[in-house]
């Protein structure tokens, strides 16, 4: 099977044309001024808010319930320069 070397090249050209593209895609986007990535679960606003009540003294596991998430969640906006 002569072949399989050239579909196996060919394949891997594909792919490689893909990864560009999507890079430079990625590359525009940021260079618009875009901001990449998953939104965050909380607005300014209520990370203010967790940061209140946790230097009040609130429990981690508190304003988890309190706000609907989960522990890590909250320990993750509290680690947070704001």
């Amino acid at each position: 099977m002569p072949f399989d070397g050239v579909i196996s090249a060919i394949a891997e050209f594909e792919r490689d044309l893909l990864i560009e593209r999507t890079q430079a895609g990625l590359a525009r986007a940021k260079a618009e001024g875009k901001t990449l990535g998953r939104r965050s679960t909380f607005n300014d606003e209520q990370m203010l808010r967790i940061k209140a009540e946790a230097a009040k003294g609130a429990t981690m596991s508190g304003l988890a319930r309190d706000f609907s998430t989960s522990r890590q969640t909250i320990l993750r906006v509290l680690g947070r320069s704001a």
